[in-house]
C-alpha cells in the first residue's frame, strides 16, 4: 500500500488546497470593524445611578470593564489622545487641556483652531495614522489631534469640530461612511460626544439634571445601534463604547485662592486649569515661589522633575517648572470673581471618581464578561490587535486586556 507522501502530485495538490483554505479563512478574519464612541465625562458607576437598557444590552452580549482609567492630568484633550496614541500625556505632548510649549513659544488652546490644526504639538502615532499607514481606511468624528495632519496623515474621513450638529445627524454621517464601497469604507471609526461632561460641569454629577442626561444619552446610543443594524456588515463590527474621565463634585466652600499665597508677578506663565495648574516661574522668584506654593492648604506642588512616578509626569518640558495639584474635591482659584463648577475632573486618576465607562462588544469579544478595570493607554493596543495592524511602540501592553478578546 502506498503511502500518502509516496505521490508527490497528490501531496502537492493537498498542500495547495490547506494553503487556499488557510487563506480564505484569514481573509474572512482580516476586515474586522472597529468602531469607537466616547461620552466625555461618562464617569464608571453612572449606570448604577439610572436604568440604562442599552449600556445594560452591551454588557449582556459583551464585555463591561469595572472601569477604565485616565491618565494624569484627567481632563479632556490629554486623555482623548491617550486614548489614541497609547502614550501618556508626557509621553505625546498634550499635556493639558491649555499648555505652553517653551521649545516653539507657542501656547496650545483648546478653542484656538489654529493651534488645534496646528501638527507640531502632537507627538506620538495616533490610531489613525497607524491604520492608514497599513493600508486600513479610517473616519473621526470630533476626535482630539484628527484635525492636524499628524506626522502628514489625517483620518480618510473627518470633521471639524461643531458642538452643535446633533447627535442623530452625526450617527447618520457615521452610517453612511459605514455604506460606502467596501474599498472607500473606513474599517475604524473614532466618535466623540461633549456630553455628559458639560452637565455633570454645569449641574454636578450627582444631581437630577445629570441623572436625565445620562437616560438621554442611552436612547441616543440605542438609536446609533439601531442604524448601524441596518448595515449588511453589522455582524463584522466590534463596537467600544467608552469615555476620558468621570467628575467629582465640587463644593464652593472647598476653594483656595492662589493669589493668597504668591505673587502672579513671580510667574512668566501659568497654564492648565484647576486641580492642576503648571506654573514657569521667574529664575529669581524659583525658592520663594516653590515654598508659597507649598504652603497652601488641600493641595500638593512637585517640582515638574520630581512628579512621583506614578503620575507618569513632569518630564515634557511642557510640563514647565511646578506642577500643583488640588485635592478632590477642592478648587484652586486664581480670580475672586471665578465661578466655582459643581463639578469637575482633573484630579489624581487613583480618585475613583475620575474613573470611566468601558463596554465592548462585538465578534472580537467575549460575550456576558465582566472585566477588571484598567488604563486608557491600552486601547491602542486593543485596537490594534482586532485590527491586524503592527502597532507603534506605545506604553499601553495588550497584556492588560487581551482577557477579554474571544
Amino acid at each position: 500500500m502506498k503511502k500518502f507522501n509516496d505521490c508527490p502530485g497528490k501531496f502537492f495538490f493537498f498542500l495547495l488546497f490547506s494553503i487556499f483554505l488557510i487563506n480564505c479563512t484569514a481573509s474572512s478574519q482580516e476586515k474586522p470593524y472597529v468602531i469607537m464612541v466616547s461620552f466625555d465625562g461618562f464617569r464608571w458607576d453612572y449606570p448604577d445611578k439610572v436604568s440604562l437598557p442599552t449600556f445594560d444590552s452591551l454588557a449582556r452580549t459583551g464585555v463591561k470593564a469595572a472601569f477604565l482609567k485616565p491618565a494624569f492630568p484627567s481632563v479632556t484633550f490629554p486623555n482623548h489622545y491617550s486614548m489614541a496614541t497609547g502614550l501618556y500625556p508626557d509621553h505625546h505632548g498634550i499635556v493639558a487641556n491649555s499648555f505652553y510649549d517653551p521649545a516653539s513659544k507657542k501656547s496650545y488652546r483648546i478653542s484656538n483652531r489654529k493651534a488645534v490644526e496646528d501638527s507640531s504639538f502632537y507627538g506620538g502615532e495616533p490610531i489613525w495614522v497607524t491604520a492608514e499607514k497599513q493600508g486600513v481606511r479610517t473616519a473621526s468624528y470630533f476626535w482630539v489631534g484628527s484635525e492636524a495632519p499628524i506626522m502628514g496623515i489625517q483620518p480618510a474621513y473627518w470633521k471639524k469640530y461643531d458642538e452643535k450638529i446633533p447627535f442623530t445627524q452625526r450617527v447618520d454621517s457615521v452610517t453612511a461612511w459605514l455604506s460606502l464601497p467596501e474599498s472607500q469604507r473606513p474599517r475604524l471609526i473614532l466618535f466623540y460626544f461633549h456630553e455628559p461632561d458639560a452637565s455633570g460641569h454645569h449641574y454636578g454629577p450627582e444631581s437630577e439634571e445629570l441623572r436625565l442626561v445620562i437616560k438621554d444619552l442611552d436612547q441616543k446610543l440605542s438609536y446609533f445601534i439601531r442604524k448601524l443594524k441596518t448595515l449588511p456588515i453589522f455582524t463584522e463590527i466590534n463596537f467600544i463604547v467608552t469615555s476620558d474621565h468621570g467628575m467629582q463634585t465640587t463644593p464652593e466652600e472647598k476653594s483656595v485662592m492662589l493669589y493668597d499665597y504668591t505673587e502672579e508677578s513671580w510667574f512668566g506663565q501659568i497654564e492648565g486649569s484647576s486641580p492642576v495648574l503648571l506654573f514657569k516661574v521667574n529664575p529669581e522668584k524659583r525658592s520663594e515661589a516653590y515654598l508659597s506654593l507649598q504652603r497652601i492648604p488641600h493641595t500638593r506642588v512637585w517640582k515638574s522633575s520630581e512628579m512621583p512616578e506614578k503620575y507618569h509626569y513632569g518630564t515634557n518640558p511642557r510640563t514647565l517648572d511646578f506642577v500643583l495639584l488640588a485635592d478632590s474635591a477642592w478648587t484652586v482659584v486664581k480670580n475672586p470673581a471665578q465661578r466655582i463648577p459643581r463639578g469637575a475632573h482633573g484630579y489624581d486618576p487613583d480618585n475613583q471618581n475620575m474613573h470611566a465607562i468601558f463596554y465592548a462588544s462585538g465578534p472580537a469579544f467575549k460575550k456576558g464578561y465582566s472585566a477588571k478595570g484598567f488604563s486608557n493607554v491600552d486601547l491602542y493596543p486593543l485596537i490594534t490587535r482586532i485590527l491586524n495592524l503592527q502597532p507603534a511602540e506605545v506604553d499601553g501592553k495588550i497584556e492588560n486586556i487581551q482577557d477579554i478578546l474571544k
